[in-house]
């Protein structure tokens, strides 16, 4: 039966990370965390499953969660983030393909959101995730702060059952992982010198509210899906803009 390092970044999440831990451990042959100097009692918790915690200040999504990787003793990778935890179904599935999980290179897994006060079952979901993974075939690549585990060979198979996805506790935490989110999202734009224009936080804004809203039918989510559709158009129309700004103010005086 192939090993399992279950592999977890973390700052200041003494409120959730317990229950991800809890889950994982039911599947996990180790677990990894890299904590980025939390300041409140989440690796106090942590180490109540694991002795293997680093201390890392915080490099990016991406490069943290590869880091968590690099500390890995198994090949086969499972990463989850503090606010995420495995679905009764979902640790069954994970069981039952343990002893022959080199039939695929990864597996992807349907992630559940719990928005403020009631599950999403629509706007934000399935949100299909590959999330167990060989590492010598596959990584964590992306676009910071959407990272994604990119996969060398196309043999991913998907399991039955779903990430439980705690997201926000409240309109105002989704506001401000909002502009937090923005700023490292148009700085990598800019980084990777993308083209925008004055249309592209209107039209991708919009767009992004449509197809959460009428292509992914989130009015069926009741009120909390069209909060969710607002503000994820939103989001896509201030990280457009951060980028013009940013660009229009390094020009200014030239």
């Amino acid at each position: 039966m192939a090993k399992i390092s279950a592999c977890v970044i973390s700052f200041n999440e003494e409120d959730k990370v317990e229950a991800c831990l809890q889950s994982l451990q039911l599947v996990a042959d180790e677990i990894i965390i890299v904590d980025s100097l939390s300041t409140d009692r989440t690796k106090d918790i942590a180490a109540k499953y694991t002795d293997k915690i680093y201390d890392q200040a915080f490099l990016g999504h991406i490069e943290q969660k590869n880091l968590a990787v690099s500390k890995a003793g198994f090949d086969w990778i499972l990463s989850l983030d503090c606010d995420e935890r495995l679905s009764p179904e979902l640790i069954k599935s994970i069981l039952a393909v343990k002893e022959n999980l080199h039939n695929a290179d990864a597996y992807r897994m349907a992630r559940k959101t719990y928005y403020v006060y009631r599950w999403l079952n629509h706007c934000w979901y399935p949100d299909h995730k590959v999330r167990l993974f060989d590492r010598n075939k596959a990584k964590w690549g992306g676009v910071n702060p959407h990272d994604r585990v990119e996969v060398d060979g196309k043999n991913i198979l998907t399991l039955s059952g779903d990430i439980y996805h705690y997201s926000f506790d409240s309109i105002a935490e989704h506001i401000n992982t909002l502009n937090s989110f923005t700023e490292i999202g148009a700085n990598e734009l800019i980084k990777r010198g993308k083209t925008v224009t004055v249309i592209s936080p209107w039209g991708r804004g919009i767009w992004t509210f449509l197809k959460l809203y009428i292509v992914k039918r989130g009015f069926l989510d009741g009120y909390a899906g069209l909060v969710v559709a607002v503000l994820s158009g939103f989001h896509v129309f201030v990280k457009y803009n951060k980028v013009l700004f940013k660009r229009w103010r390094g020009n200014a005086g030239v």
